[in-house]
């Protein structure tokens, strides 16, 4: 083989681009259109060479009536003759589209791949190959750049990328990136294949068409080389942002902590970071929660980044349910905002047993009357939830509730009382966390907003006889 024929720019691509390694099956996806016969006919030239097993992947739509079932009976045909076992099935994509109001490119794509995903797991096959072409990168670029996806879009096909739902993961690759439509129409007919033809290729509605048959043709007689422009650019924006993920990875540990389905962004390093970086990492943070970043669109970035200075309580609505909450001192990614809130849900009012143990939802509540020694002797707890008080100026008619509107109380080293509101503005607590923060009372006052502040009237001084102390614990 000369080095300018199809079958040596698909293996020179394969190993520039570390697509396979010997000993694999791969899962061949083959629609019967040219470009993706060719994939397949290319491959089983190249298997013994690269020590790989093949198997056929096909999935009749149901879209297009006789010619989808001609299509079917084509593929398997094919791999018969080529000796390649094949998985040749059937979906409804309308009843999905319809189910999950999807536009027929989403409901197509979504329904393919997981049929590949299922298909790839059943066969043993570690990744799955598609038969994407130069021309359908350039169209790719051209789509997410009138989309407005930002640079990362740019990237246009990536030789090798992963589709995630919420029940499979599937590791796609491309190796046919270097070659175009013409060129896989040609070999085609070199080696006489007969390869279908899709018909909805050629309607204008959907969004690729239009930009492969309207914009494109437009474009050329701008530029004859746009083709090459784009696919320039493609290779740049991979370049730079290949780098930036790199520094992203080293940045990560400083900047962001994962917990469960929440990502916490320390607010003083997050800012201090440079744009690309902030737009980098927070599209890492979604995808590391959402799975993937299909509804996530560069406006929705933008948005974040307009809001970062703006104050505490304010909350981003993202796809899938995901909300972007901003603190005092830190950024909360989380379906639920309130998620990390470390008090549980608070209702009503509860009468404290003193001395003596109080359960309420969430909480045990300990109280017990010592001595000023006994309080301050050494080994005893002392944190945000246990808290030490003048039993005298307390009394026994104790009470927890969350708070309410008009509620005051003044704080520990304050010289006059404020409103509790302010207060836990002033002490930067969340906006989601303050009906749950547990509040107890007295007849006359409020004496302890738990987890942060007593009151300066009913602490321990040196004339007090006797120290109530209250601990409350998770239950």
């Amino acid at each position: 083989m000369s080095e300018s024929t199809p079958e040596q720019k698909v293996l020179r691509f394969i190993r520039e681009q570390d697509l396979v390694t010997s000993r694999q099956k791969l899962l061949v996806a083959v629609s019967g259109g040219p470009d993706s016969v060719c994939l397949l006919h290319i491959l089983l030239k190249l298997q013994k060479e690269l020590d790989l097993e093949l198997h056929v992947a096909h999935l009749n739509h149901q879209l297009r009536g006789a010619e989808s079932e001609a299509d079917a009976t084509y593929v398997a045909g094919l791999a018969h003759r080529l000796g390649i076992p094949a998985t040749v099935e059937s979906r409804d994509v309308r009843a999905y589209q319809s189910r999950h109001r999807l536009s027929p490119e989403e409901a197509a794509r979504e329904v393919r791949y997981s049929f590949l995903a299922r298909a790839a797991t059943a066969v043993g096959a570690v990744r799955v190959v598609v038969g994407h072409t130069a021309d359908d990168h350039v169209e790719t670029i051209l789509m997410h750049l009138l989309r407005g996806s930002g640079t990362r879009g740019l990237r246009g096909l990536l030789p090798v990328s992963r589709w995630q739902s919420a029940d499979h993961s599937l590791v796609i690759i491309r190796p046919l990136l270097e070659l175009t439509r013409e060129e896989t129409a040609a070999y085609c007919r070199s080696h006489r294949l007969a390869p279908r033809t899709d018909t909805s290729n050629l309607s204008p509605g959907p969004f690729r068409n239009r930009i492969r048959h309207q914009l494109l043709p437009e474009l050329r007689k701008y530029n004859p080389q746009v083709a090459e422009a784009l696919l320039r650019t493609a290779r740049i924006a991979a370049d730079d942002l290949a780098f930036i993920d790199k520094e992203m990875a080293r940045l990560w540990g400083e900047v962001a902590q994962k917990q469960g389905k929440t990502v916490i962004l320390n607010k003083k390093s997050f800012v201090d970071l440079p744009p690309a970086l902030k737009r980098h990492l927070l599209r890492a943070a979604i995808e590391s929660l959402l799975g993937n970043l299909k509804d996530i669109e560069a406006g929705h970035i933008e948005d974040i980044i307009d809001a970062l200075d703006k104050p505490a309580g304010k909350v981003i609505g993202l796809p899938d349910g995901l909300n972007f909450a901003i603190e005092y001192d830190r950024y909360v990614l989380a379906p639920d905002a309130a998620s990390l809130c470390p008090f549980p849900v608070l209702e009503g009012e509860t009468e404290l047993n003193i001395p003596g143990r109080t359960s309420i939802p969430g909480w045990e509540i300990e109280a017990a009357v010592v001595s000023p020694s006994a309080a301050t002797k050494a080994g005893v707890k002392t944190d945000d939830f246990t808290a030490h008080f003048d039993y005298d100026k307390t009394g026994n008619k104790l009470s927890v509730r969350r708070r309410r509107p008009g509620d005051r109380f003044q704080p520990l080293g304050m010289g006059q009382p404020k409103k509790l509101n302010e207060f836990m503005i002033d002490a930067r607590i969340p906006r989601n966390w303050r009906r749950r923060i547990p509040v107890v009372c007295s007849p006359e006052r409020i004496l302890w907003v738990v987890g942060f502040r007593i009151d300066e009237r009913a602490k321990v001084t040196g004339t007090t006889k006797e120290v109530l102390r209250l601990s409350f614990t998770r239950s």
